[in-house]
Order: C-alpha cells, then sequence, then structure tokens
C-alpha cells in the first residue's frame, strides 16, 4: 500500500507531537494520561508502512520526546561548559538527533521482521525492547522512559511488580489497544480495562518498617557552580557547610551533605569533616558526597561516612562527558566543554556493601545513578532505605531537575524503600516507600530539610529480580509476530 506524501507529513508531525506529549505526561507538567495517547499516535497506522517509513516516524517521535524532555543538555553546555550560544545549539540538536535513533531502530525494525499477526501485542514488546537497549548501548541514557511518568497514575501499583519497563509495556499496549477499540474491535476493550482496572488488587504496599524512624537532616547549600571550584569556592563550600551544620537544632541522627559538597578530595577536607563532627551531638553522624583519590592516580566520585573508620560508597555508573571523556584522544582539547578542569572518574566495584549508619543499611545512587532502576534494586536487595545524593545545579532552572526527582520517587515506589535526596540546590527531599513527597526544599534557596524515615523490611518482586522478566516477557510477545518467510 502506497502512503501519499501528505498523509506520510502528517504522520512525521503526529509523531513529533507524540514525543512532546510524553514529555508532558512527565514531571514537572505530570500529566499522566497524556503517555497512552503518545503511544497510540506513534501506533496509528504503523502496519501500513514500509520500514523505513517506520523508521522516519521512530525518529521523529524521538526529535519531539528529546528536544521537548532533554533540552536542559543546553543548560549544561552552555552556561556550565564554556560553550558560546551557536555551539551549545549544535552540540544539543545533535545530542538529541542522536538518542532519537534508539526509536528509528526499534519501529524499523519492528515494521521489518513483525507482520501483522497480535499487532498490539508485538508493539509493546519491541518498544520494551527498544528501551532497554536505550537502557543498556553506550552505557545507556533511560531518560523519560515511556512509564517513568506513571508515577502518580492508577497504573501505579505495577512498579512494584515490574518495574518502569513494566509500566512502559503496559502504557504502550494500552496506546495501541486504544487505536484498536477505535477501529471498531470491541474486544480490545476488555483487555485494555483489565490492564488499568487490576492494580486496584495489587498489595498496596510489599514491604514493612524493620526499626524505628531515622532523624535525618538534609543542607542544601545553594552554591555558584561557576566558581566552585576556584579557591573562593573552596571557602566558601566549607564556611556554607560548617555554618549551616551548626545551626541545626533538631538532635538528629544523620546530617548528609550533597553530591561534591566541599569541592575537594576527601584527603584535604579530613580537617573539615573533624570540625563538622564536633558541631554535632556524639550520636550523629556525618555523611557527604565527596571526591576521593589513590595512591594509583584514580578518582571516585563517592559518598562517605566522615568518620575514621567510616564506610564509603564509590560511584559505578559514571556520566560521559561529565565524568569521563570518551574517545580522550580525538575530543580532548577541541573545545572547551570537552576540556573542563576535572579528572576523569574511576567507577567504583560492582560489589559495594551498603553504609551502616544509625543501625541502619543504606544503598546509595549518587546522581546520576539514580535513573538506573536495575542498579537501585541492587543497592536495594541489602539495604533498609536508600540515599541519593546529586548536584542538579548542572541542569539550571530547567526540566532536568524535577524529572531527576521523578525518576528518585519511582526508585521508591519500585523497592518499597524510602529514598533520602539531598542536592546542591534542588530538589532535595523525602520520599515514602510509595513514591510520594513527603517533604522537599525549595529550589535554588539554601536550606535545610529535617524529617523522619524508617527502615524498611521485605523485597517487592521487582526488588527481587530487576527488570529480565519484563526484558523476557517482551521478547515472547514479539515472537509470534515474527515474520519467518518474507513474500517477494
Amino acid at each position: 500500500m502506497t502512503i501519499s506524501r501528505p498523509r506520510r507529513a502528517l504522520g512525521a508531525l503526529a509523531a513529533v507531537a507524540a514525543g512532546i506529549l510524553t514529555t508532558l505526561s512527565a514531571a514537572p507538567f505530570q500529566l499522566w494520561w497524556l503517555a497512552p495517547i503518545a503511544a497510540g499516535l506513534v501506533y496509528a497506522g504503523l502496519p501500513s508502512l514500509t520500514a523505513r517509513q517506520a523508521a522516519w516516524r521512530g525518529w521523529c517521535y524521538g526529535l519531539g520526546l528529546f528536544g521537548s524532555g532533554a533540552s536542559w543538555v543546553y543548560v549544561s553546555i552552555h552556561d556550565y561548559g564554556y560553550t558560546g550560544v551557536p555551539l551549545a545549539l549544535a552540540l544539543t540538536t545533535l545530542f538529541v538527533a542522536a538518542l532519537a535513533l534508539f526509536f528509528a531502530v526499534t519501529l524499523g525494525l519492528y515494521r521489518r521482521l513483525i507482520g501483522p499477526r497480535l499487532a498490539p501485542l508485538t508493539f509493546a514488546g519491541a518498544w520494551v525492547l527498544g528501551e532497554a537497549l536505550r537502557t543498556w548501548l553506550f552505557t545507556g541514557f533511560p531518560w523519560l522512559l515511556l512509564g517513568s511518568g506513571q508515577v502518580d497514575a492508577p497504573l501505579a501499583p505495577w512498579a512494584p511488580v515490574g518495574g518502569v519497563h513494566l509500566l512502559s509495556l503496559i502504557v504502550a499496549l494500552s496506546g495501541a489497544l486504544g487505536v484498536t477499540f477505535l477501529q471498531r474491535r470491541w474486544w480490545a476493550a476488555l483487555p485494555l480495562a483489565a490492564l488499568w482496572l487490576l492494580p486496584l488488587a495489587l498489595p498496596g504496599q510489599w514491604t514493612r518498617p524493620a526499626g524505628e524512624p531515622v532523624q535525618v537532616a538534609l543542607l542544601q547549600g545553594n552554591l555558584p557552580q561557576l566558581i566552585k571550584w576556584t579557591p573562593e569556592g573552596q571557602r566558601t563550600a566549607i564556611d556554607t557547610y560548617l555554618r549551616m551544620t551548626a545551626a541545626l537544632e533538631a538532635d538528629v541522627d544523620v546530617v548528609i551533605w550533597p553530591e561534591a559538597a566541599l569541592p575537594m578530595f576527601a584527603d584535604q577536607a579530613t580537617p573539615v569533616l573533624d570540625q563538622a563532627r564536633r558541631l554535632l551531638p556524639a550520636d550523629s553522624t556525618l555523611v557527604t558526597g565527596i571526591l576521593q583519590r589513590d595512591d594509583q592516580g584514580h578518582y571516585y566520585n563517592s559518598v562517605i561516612e566522615a568518620a575514621a573508620s567510616g564506610g564509603e560508597y564509590r560511584k559505578r555508573h559514571l556520566v560521559p562527558f561529565g565524568e569521563y571523556l570518551p574517545l580522550e584522544s580525538l575530543l580532548r582539547g577541541a573545545i572547551a566543554f570537552f576540556d573542563l578542569p576535572m579528572p576523569a572518574m574511576t567507577p567504583g566495584p560492582a560489589d559495594q556493601a551498603p553504609l551502616r549508619v544509625a543501625g541502619t543499611r543504606i544503598g546509595n545512587a549518587i546522581c546520576y545513578e539514580i535513573i538506573y532502576a536495575d542498579l537501585v534494586a541492587e543497592q536495594a536487595r541489602r539495604a533498609e532505605m536508600i540515599l541519593t545524593v546529586s548536584n542538579d545545579t548542572w541542569f539550571g532552572a530547567s526540566l532536568g531537575p524535577l524529572q531527576h526527582l521523578q525518576m528518585a520517587r519511582l526508585r521508591a515506589l519500585e523497592n518499597g524503600r524510602y529514598v533520602v535526596r539531598a542536592t546542591s540546590n534542588g530538589v532535595t527531599a523525602l520520599i515514602d516507600p510509595r513514591g510520594r513527597l513527603l517533604q522537599r526544599a525549595p529550589q535554588f534557596e539554601e536550606a535545610t530539610l529535617v524529617g523522619e524515615v524508617v527502615p524498611m523490611d521485605g523485597l517487592t518482586p521487582f526488588t527481587r529480580t530487576g527488570s529480565w522478566p519484563v526484558w523476557l516477557l517482551a521478547v515472547l510477545l514479539v515472537l509470534p509476530g515474527l515474520r519467518l518467510h518474507r513474500k517477494p
């Protein structure tokens, strides 16, 4: 069947609109009901397209999604990467266009390899396999997954069962079934209703309290990023966090400073951390994000318990171009953005024990790591709560910090754990095991957030298994539609 040029152009525009609707379904807009509509717009008419046309539609969807939802990259490159407007725009456009290729590959292969049989199921399976590829390939970028915006939706109880990828599968299937229903195939109403009503029968809470509440104080220094690593910035950071620590009135169990709170290495910060500990009651513990270095010349982005025998966690999943430079021999010195004055980080080991603080086992996810559902689930298996420290100053006043917060909320829901989130300038927050915000500090202000969290015991189904059962389910959904024999 030949599709006219105007219809192809209309389909491309609809795909771009679908990408924008997906952004609107997530934070800060949180119009979660737009996600199935977006999936339906991508699915509608897909069987009538060639593989090349389907790939074009996927790429247009990706342009709409990342062009609207990941525009914060421009802020990082321009405002903090010492890059002019034209080059920052060019690099942001390249970033968006490259990420959009994931959807081009997914839909192109879908049309080339999969026939019309059980089309709604095969479409949902292919979508999740595309997300799995984006989560893993080139270190992964699982930002704005289709299910990420469902933390406040009726589908939210599915998250502890199968995580964000199960939410994505259900949203994609809902969109495809919705289109099928509008095509007067009334049977689609039954599975569609089941997907949205079954959460009513799922447990509201999979985990249980494991001990007494822990009083925490999160310090948000709101330090200017552009001078942070200068001598003036070091003095400002030391003065700010010591002053905020001294001003604590509540008798807290744990005081938490954010990622790289002090712009220096841990061995240089020892006198400052000792002074901070002396400002606290004897039974209070200071935990901070900080950079570490060893005798072999390795550098680590870490969280440490500021004590002589305190525990540590070293970040495992590093940020490309932020904490290390891919193809360094080719890119270093090309432009200022690729020559930032930061040492290349080394990833921490895979098997790291949780911190033991205030009698509680605390799993860790530093900044970007909180967007990796399986990494956090691995931490949650051995921990009673999750701590994530972050420096979201790099996002500026964009959508990034609020999207980042929403993904932290989803990690809490998936694992039935409190999530304690300490950031440099927002959004610092306490999140309960159902993903609900208990407290949050205002953005772009110096703030101290004091509250109570509870250690939790027990494992959700997702914490036990991670994402692989959903990925396996996606493969099984795709298999019946595979074309075993191609027609000439």
